[in-house]
């Protein structure tokens, strides 16, 4: 009897390890019929009178050999994602653009659009890696756009970690059928979508135009939380799209730039969005938007990248605003995804260690799987004399910046999942400080946020958190994310134009207030896992998708029925707090940003 229990046992852990990889519905049925077949094995034996003690050994040896090559035979296929969650949608009229003619597909009640996988450029393999991105090719025929494009090439995570981190983090995980695959991923990464309303109107619409966050390492544009159907239902087109990543993206070599017409090097991923912003402006009217009613907007490091097009001399007129979701780079010293070029070129040069060869030509020949796994750092932008050609911060100074109004913000617990791994003291708490900042400026901001203010109202459960933990968050919450747009409202408001900046504070069952919590709110897609949110996450949702439609509409996010939304003054440093209430506050992190700033202005 205890060795049948311990095959069941072992089976049904065997099984959750199974679907938390993504195994195919063959792999279960494997796992049964072995466990079935210990079972009756063992009966056999008694039956035949043979020693358990000595053949037993060999059944169990024989029955985990067959489980982990039933492992690794269901391993789960790639696949790309449908454009829409209903099955066997309608396709949309044929559209003539360009590169071709196409066909979308319809969402569910037909009310949106939705067009999937248009490559925006070629192809970035062979000797086009590392190269700026070049004219998309034509197609014969209709290209069904019905399936999202792949991923940019990654440090893929591992299906189990990921379930796990599902589990655990987003709280959204559901054991269902269907779900047995991981998405595709390839060098063959620029394509992007177009979630346009169904409407009888021949009016052209405002158009947004999205960059997916990922720290320029992870990303796609497949994401549920960004997807853009819902804003697209309120009478606006959205557009998000895939772009090079990691080394991919911003890998730098003086080689490289020798090479280039443009003398350019280490921004390809910044020059893919520039692209994709440049087909839409080319291309949109089809779809029914208007080339000359374009916002871009962006999370994270795709907001840092929203900075880096509103100073970039390429982008000049192809957009009029921009909302930016917690980071920016036009601080004097950007502390995450900038860097100089000299440290870009640096980091080149330990990558051709890495691999062994001289040169970047060379690089060329290394297969896009080995090259994602580098363990070099390319997530950061530089001065690269064409996309970006002066610091960020210089071309606001001077007023030349190209949004003409801004809409932006940040999270109440911006920091917290990046310093999960880090135990904060009242011992150790201005040494950590420090690390950012220099021992004088951690000193000071130790004195504005003491090591025992309060902790958090929520932790993930594998924070070591520390007496000073809800201290260190909150100082580093300021100093990565918020002190970026303290700086870029000052800048937006000493120019005269309109800035509008959010605090979004609501809790919920999935990612809360930390950093990438609001996005669901914002694109309206809280109904995608809509047993983690209830009645007032989905009212702050539905407010906070008017405003944003209202901005990119006007430039302004205020208007009937909403909450009044003040603009950032000079020298009024007033944030919209989203919460269950809304209402305007002064920014939580003011007195953070004057030590900050004395840090930045310093030699």
């Amino acid at each position: 009897m205890t060795f049948n229990i311990v095959a069941v046992i072992i089976t049904l852990l065997y099984l959750v390890v199974l679907e938390l990889s993504k195994n195919t519905i063959v792999g279960w049925i494997v796992a049964v019929v072995l466990c079935a077949g210990m079972i009756i094995g063992r009966l056999e034996l008694i039956k035949h009178g043979l020693t358990l003690k000595r053949y037993g050994v060999a059944l169990w040896a024989a029955f985990l050999v067959l489980i982990l090559v039933n492992y690794i035979i269901t391993a789960p296929p790639v696949k790309r994602l449908p454009a829409v969650d209903n099955k066997n949608p309608e396709a949309t009229d044929v559209i003539n653009i360009a590169q071709g003619e196409l066909t979308g597909v319809y969402n569910e009640d037909k009310s949106v659009r939705v067009y999937a996988g248009i490559p925006y450029a070629a192809a970035p393999i062979g000797e086009l890696r590392f190269k700026e991105p070049q004219k998309a090719e034509r197609w014969e025929g209709v290209r069904a756009c019905d399936t999202f494009g792949p991923m940019a090439m990654q440090a893929r995570t591992m299906p189990f970690v990921d379930s796990l981190l599902h589990i655990f983090g987003w709280h959204d995980y559901r054991v269902k059928f269907g779900d047995e695959f991981i998405e595709d991923m390839s060098e063959d990464c620029l394509y992007l979508n177009v979630f346009a309303p169904e409407t009888e109107s021949d009016e052209l619409l405002p158009v947004l135009f999205y960059v997916h966050g990922g720290s320029l390492t992870t990303g796609q544009s497949s994401y549920s939380e960004y997807r853009g159907e819902d804003l697209a239902k309120r009478g606006i087109i959205v557009v998000n799209f895939a772009y090079r990543l990691g080394a991919f993206g911003y890998y730098a070599a003086e080689d490289l730039a020798e090479e280039s017409n443009n003398h350019t090097t280490g921004n390809y991923g910044l020059l893919d969005q520039i692209a994709a912003l440049q087909w839409v402006y080319d291309n949109i009217e089809a779809f029914g938007g208007d080339k000359n009613r374009i916002t871009i907007a962006g999370e994270s490091a795709g907001s840092s990248s929203v900075n880096a097009m509103c100073v970039s001399p390429l982008t000049e007129g192809l957009f009029n605003y921009a909302i930016a979701e917690s980071s920016g780079i036009a601080v004097k010293k950007p502390f995450h995804t900038f860097r100089s070029f000299e440290e870009a070129l640096n980091e080149g040069n330990k990558m051709r260690e890495e691999f062994g060869v001289k040169s970047s030509a060379a690089l060329r020949d290394i297969p896009a799987e080995k090259l994602a796994k580098t363990s070099t750092t390319h997530s950061s932008m530089t001065i690269d004399g064409y996309a970006i050609t002066e610091m960020p911060y210089l071309t606001y100074e001077k007023g030349l910046n190209h949004e003409k109004a801004l809409l932006n913000g940040y999270n109440a617990k911006e920091s917290d999942v990046f310093m999960m791994t880090t135990e904060a003291t009242a011992d150790n708490y201005v040494d950590l400080l420090a690390k950012a900042i220099g021992d004088e400026y951690a000193k000071k901001l130790a004195e504005i946020i003491p090591a025992d203010s309060p902790a958090r109202d929520q932790h993930f459960m594998i924070d070591k958190l520390g007496d000073a933990k809800g201290a260190l968050n909150t100082a580093y919450s300021a100093l990565w994310f918020s002190y970026s747009h303290f700086v870029w409202n000052r800048y937006m408001a000493e120019e005269g134009r309109p800035t509008y900046e959010y605090y979004f504070a609501k809790t919920n069952k999935s990612l809360s207030n930390f950093h990438a919590g609001e996005l669901p709110y914002l694109y309206g897609n809280l109904w995608r896992h809509g047993y983690l949110y209830d009645e007032e996450d989905f009212k702050l949702s539905d407010i906070m998708q008017q405003y944003v439609v209202n901005f990119v509409k006007t430039g302004n996010p205020n208007g009937e029925g909403l909450p009044t939304w003040d603009p950032v003054g000079d020298g009024l440093y007033k944030v919209l707090k989203l919460d269950t209430a809304i209402e305007m506050i002064e920014d939580p992190n003011i007195g953070a940003y004057l030590v900050i700033d004395e840090y930045q202005n310093a030699e």
